[in-house]
This record gives C-alpha cells, sequence and structure tokens, in this order.
C-alpha cells in the first residue's frame, strides 16, 4: 500500500489523465489526519484504480472514540433549536459541494452522474426534514395524584457501519438521526465505496463542533472493533444478514443499542386485475434501478398466471432501457465492486447449470472487456427452491413466477429473508391493503416501485433488520426513553 507522504498522488496527476485531484483523510477530532497505510478504489465502470483512501488504525479509532465522548458532554445539552439549526447547516454544506460529491460517488459507485447528484441531493433533503421534526416530551398518563411524562435521552456515541450501493443516502439517515437527537457519531464507510463520505465529512466540520461527526476508513476488521469498542454506546449498520447476525452477538457483551438494516429478499405481487402498460415500467424500475443494487429492489416477481405471458413479454422489452452499457444510462450502470459482480454471475451459472428459462441476457462480458457490467436478466418461473428465488442476488437477474391462489403467493412471498420490503399492484386498494397487511415486511408499496421516504419509518422484519430509521419514528431508536413520574401535591 502507498505510504503516507503518497496520499493524494495518482490525483495530483489527475488519474488516468481526466479524475480530479483530491486528497482524502480520515477525521478526528474536527481535524483531518493522514494514515500510515492506503487502499485505491476500483472504478467499477472502468476498472481503473482511483485516489488513495487512508486506513484507520486502531488508535485513530480510540482517539475519534475519546474525542467523541467528550463533545458528547456539551452536544447532549444543546437544544432542539440548536440541533435543528445544525442539521440545516450541514444540509447546506451539502448543497453547496454537490458538484465535487457528485464526482466522487459517481467514480466510486459507477453510477451515471444525473443519478450520483440526486444521490447528493436527497442526503440533503434528509437533514433538511429533521430541521423541522424532533421528538417532544410525551404526556402518558395524569390524574390527581401524578404526572408522567415520557421524554427522550440521547444514547452517547454511535458507530456507524455504512454500504456501498448508496454510501451517501444511507450514510446521511444514520448521522442526521445521530445529531438531531443529540448524539454523536463516528461512521465508517465501506472500504469499496470510501471516498464520498470521507469528504462530506471532511466538508461537514464547518458547522459542527469537534467530535460531533468523525468519519474513520476500513475494513472488516475495524468494524469488528467499533461493535466491540466499550465507549460506543450504538451500532447502526446496514449490510448483510451474517455480518448483522455477528454484529448482534458482539453488542451482547455490552449490551449496545443496535439498528441493523439488511438484506432484503423482496417480493412484488402483480394481481390479475393490473393495467400492465401502467404496472410493467414500475415493476422494471423497482427491479433493475442501479442495477438491483438496491436494498428494497423487486428481488422476486410473482404475477397472476393470467396475465404471465403478456406481462413477461413487456418487461423483456421494457429490460432493454436499461441495457445501455456507457455514461447514456441515467438509472442503469454496472455491478459497484468486483465481489458483487461475481457472486452475480454465480447466479446466472446456477440457472444454466440447472437449465432454467432466461428469456433475456445472461450474456457474460467478452475476455477484456472493461467494466463490472452485467445485462438485464430475466428468468421464466425457476422453481422456488432455486437459488435465484431463495436468496437475494443484488444485481439485475429477475425470476418471474406465476400464481393463482391469494394465499398461496402470500406464503410464497413471506421467506425468513424477505422482511424488508414488498409491493403489490392492483387497482383495488381494498384488496391491495388485504394483501399487504398479510405480508412479513417492514414497508408494502401499493402501486409504485419500492423507495423509502424520508418521512416513513423503515425497518427489517424476521432476518431482514433489527429496529430501524427514517421519520419521526425513526428518532426513538437513537434515544432512550425516560419516564419522569412527577407527584402532585
Amino acid at each position: 500500500m502507498p505510504s503516507a507522504e503518497a496520499n493524494g498522488a495518482n490525483g495530483a496527476n489527475g488519474v488516468n489523465g481526466h479524475i480530479p485531484a483530491l486528497q482524502f483523510f480520515n477525521v478526528i477530532d474536527g481535524k483531518p489526519r493522514i494514515a500510515e497505510e492506503y487502499h485505491q478504489v476500483i472504478d467499477p465502470r472502468t476498472e481503473e484504480p482511483l485516489w488513495d483512501a487512508p486506513i484507520a488504525s486502531a488508535k485513530d479509532l480510540d482517539d475519534a472514540v475519546v474525542a467523541a465522548n467528550r463533545a458528547f458532554k456539551t452536544w447532549r445539552k444543546s437544544t432542539t433549536a440548536e440541533r435543528q439549526k445544525a442539521v440545516h447547516d450541514v444540509a447546506d454544506v451539502i448543497l453547496k459541494n454537490v458538484d465535487i460529491l457528485t464526482e466522487v460517488q459517481m467514480r466510486e459507485t459507477g453510477k451515471s452522474r444525473p443519478m450520483s447528484k440526486f444521490d447528493v441531493e436527497r442526503s440533503a433533503w434528509h437533514f433538511e426534514y429533521y430541521r423541522t421534526v424532533a421528538l417532544e416530551d410525551e404526556l402518558q398518563y395524569e390524574d390527581d395524584t401524578v404526572r408522567i411524562i415520557a421524554t427522550h435521552a440521547p444514547i452517547g456515541v454511535l458507530g456507524a457501519i455504512s454500504p456501498w450501493n448508496f454510501p451517501l443516502i444511507l450514510s446521511t439517515i444514520k448521522v442526521v438521526s445521530a445529531l438531531a437527537t443529540g448524539n454523536c457519531v463516528i461512521i465508517k464507510p465501506s472500504p469499496f465505496t470510501p471516498y464520498s463520505l470521507l469528504k462530506f465529512c471532511e466538508l461537514a466540520q464547518s458547522v459542527l463542533p469537534p467530535g460531533v461527526f468523525q468519519a474513520i476508513n476500513g475494513g472488516a476488521e475495524l468494524g469488528e472493533r467499533m461493535t466491540l469498542h466499550p465507549n460506543i454506546h450504538h451500532i447502526s449498520f446496514t449490510g448483510t444478514i451474517a455480518v448483522g447476525q455477528r454484529i448482534l452477538r458482539n453488542c451482547a457483551g455490552t449490551l449496545k443499542k443496535v439498528i441493523l438494516e439488511l438484506a432484503g429478499n423482496n417480493a412484488c405481487i402483480v394481481c390479475d386485475d393490473a393495467d400492465l402498460d401502467d404496472v410493467v415500467p414500475q415493476v422494471a424500475t423497482g427491479a433493475l434501478f442501479h442495477a438491483g443494487q438496491v436494498c428494497v429492489a423487486s428481488k422476486r416477481i410473482y404475477v397472476h398466471e393470467s396475465l404471465y405471458d403478456r406481462f413477461l413479454e413487456k418487461l423483456v422489452e421494457e429490460s432493454k432501457k436499461f441495457a445501455v452499457d456507457d455514461d447514456q444510462s441515467v438509472t442503469f450502470g454496472p455491478l459497484s465492486n468486483k465481489a458483487n459482480y461475481e457472486r452475480a454471475l454465480g447466479f446466472i451459472e446456477d440457472c444454466k447449470t440447472n437449465g432454467y428459462k432466461i428469456v433475456t441476457g445472461g450474456d457474460v462480458r467478452p475476455k477484456g472487456a472493461k467494466g463490472f457490467w452485467i445485462p438485464p436478466t430475466i428468468v421464466a418461473k425457476p422453481p422456488d427452491d432455486a437459488l435465484l428465488v431463495r436468496e437475494e442476488q443484488f444485481a439485475p437477474i429477475v425470476p418471474v413466477m406465476s400464481w393463482t391462489e391469494e394465499d398461496d403467493v402470500i406464503a410464497r412471498a413471506n421467506l425468513d429473508n424477505a422482511g424488508l420490503g414488498a409491493s403489490v399492484y392492483t387497482p383495488d386498494l381494498d384488496r391491495a391493503q388485504r394483501i399487504a397487511r398479510q405480508l412479513e415486511s417492514g414497508t408494502v408499496w401499493i402501486n409504485q416501485f419500492e423507495r423509502p421516504h424520508h418521512a416513513g419509518f423503515f425497518g427489517g422484519w424476521k432476518l431482514s433488520g433489527f429496529g430501524g430509521e427514517l421519520g419521526k419514528q425513526g428518532l426513538l431508536h437513537y434515544c432512550h426513553t425516560q419516564t419522569l413520574q412527577i407527584a402532585k401535591p
């Protein structure tokens, strides 16, 4: 790995002659900090190396924890108005730096420039939402003898461990939820996408007290240290089920508060009265947006048998709009890293080995071609025990099954790893709600493709999560609830 002195050397020359010269730092106690070791991320469109990213040491983590606990002594006493001003100021920082954050995130994720810019702006929305939304004291009970009030106290230092598919959007949820409730936060980006989050944290120091928001970059070992650290009081993680289970076990030792947003093998149910001209484009977007690398994407599509052939024909045609493998593609792109690309190829190979019917896509890039591209791939009626049906693919590989009985499709939809989201399409809203209320998922979208809304609580059930975020209710997961029982004279 490059030495500390080499930090930014590639950027100084403009990596490959066209990437801006930038430097990246861990951010500890309000200041940028260089590292002894660095790594470079690969651009998923070109497979060329990007900038040097610092790797935080155990000492860096300990220093960040000390700074956060010191800052918490003051930050916890801040008023709601002071916190709301702070999150508004952070939103302004994001919007004033849209161009650089867009560029950095575009390079590390493989997203198009318009899509990356939307992500950056959406991140600012999260901060703006909590500028006017806060938890208030609640009167729980009152009679002639007692008045009982619930108040909400910050937990302490949050250790946030972020994913690579939406590095800014999903990280800012954690950051703003912590700041708005009086907590301090140390965030670790995914080592696949460290740049945008490190740069965001560096920029945010101009409007926040030292130690309130810090960022340290590293891999699984650093994340493990965070979950075991006795002076980190709360962990929020977005990622895989297996890692989430390990985090929960680690946090049990110190009884940390934990939020886990885990895999969602989400079901999409299309009823026999659906208008396919309206529904198919939405289902295609729900399944193929960002090459299927969305936690709540439609991972399994169940179409009523009476519509199946027409639906499949239209979906194949609609999928062609997502097959552009260059800069003209706005909502589609490459797989964001080699590990996910190779995993996705395993799903395709399994379908071919088992003789499942691939009606479009399924191609592997020619030898020597650059970029982690997989075309939209649709598999018709694989069996329920197929790997592609049982496991979340996190790629543009979509199984389309049929159904005839409502109770049967609901049972098939309710897998243990399918508790994050689901969608239902039917113009009969009573029917839609009847089906939705039987789906074992934290959020069900009706007649729209799956996208969390900053004002709606979002959390997984079963193997898909623990706790939740977003909306006013999400703030409760970043607080202790304290009950005040006040005797009346």
